[in-house]
């Protein structure tokens, strides 16, 4: 429908995804409903041959936490073509403006529905591993909360280290990152973000409020630690004592 609100910032967000930068002009959708523009675009993905290997929950950590309002935790999702393995290259002229953010990353061994709990969510994790988000600046700086949900919350990718069967003390990890051997930034995740646990939890009911669902073999992203600017080079993320570390290529 031409006049509808909800599909114009669905192929608005078609239009960023495709060919950024591109604005969307969500101003006047509610988060739940650019969460719903978010999953159409998800379809549209979907009916172009891609294939979704995983989810992000937003908004969970240091100064983005609550930046939508207490509590809100949009959700995103993350393409198959655009996962990578530590040690890979990827390009910047495919992505444009982009930031590189040490996650960790959680294998789902189970699948979980919109009843889960965080002990639930806790037993269905079968794999833990360091890893890269890699976001691109689609829309202008300063868009509106729904237009950034739209937008799949900058998602571009994904860049997984090897995965340990049993997660270490993730509250007492220190992470840093570096860029060429010399350190960007390092943060202590004690106090720096959601339980990883009640987050993967929180995904699998939000989701089914979508009609989607948190299947197993998924990998899920929870929350930024580090941060830096897409740029040539050598970005590495060691999380200490126990985690590893994770490593990508930019060109």
């Amino acid at each position: 429908m031409q006049n509808d609100p909800l599909s114009t910032v669905v192929e608005q967000a078609w239009a960023a995804a495709t060919d950024p930068p591109k604005p969307i002009d969500a101003g006047a959708l509610s988060v739940d409903e650019a969460q719903t523009a978010q999953v159409r675009l998800l379809e549209r993905w979907q009916a172009q041959g891609e294939t979704i290997v995983g989810w992000k929950l937003g908004l969970t950590s240091g100064r983005s936490r609550d930046a939508f309002g207490p509590g809100i935790r949009p959700f995103g999702f993350i393409l198959g073509s655009r996962l990578h393995a530590s040690g890979d290259h990827i390009q910047t002229a495919r992505i444009g403006r982009g930031v590189v953010e040490n996650e960790v990353c959680f294998r789902i061994g189970r699948d979980l529905d919109g009843h889960t709990t965080r002990e639930a969510a806790l037993d269905a994790v079968d794999g833990v591993a360091p890893a890269f988000e890699v976001n691109q600046r689609r829309i202008p700086d300063g868009s509106a909360p729904a237009a950034r949900v739209a937008d799949n919350l900058s998602n571009w990718g994904l860049v997984v280290g090897d995965f340990l069967p049993k997660a270490p003390e993730l509250d007492q990890l220190i992470v840093t990152l570096t860029h060429d051997g010399t350190e960007v930034d390092s943060v202590s995740t004690e106090g720096h973000i959601d339980d990883h646990f009640e987050s993967i939890a929180r995904l699998a009911r939000r989701l089914a409020q979508y009609g989607l669902a948190l299947s197993k073999g998924d990998y899920v992203i929870t929350g930024a630690f580090t941060r830096a600017r897409l740029e040539p080079g050598r970005f590495t993320g060691t999380f200490s004592p126990e985690l590893g570390s994770v490593s990508v290529n930019v060109r």
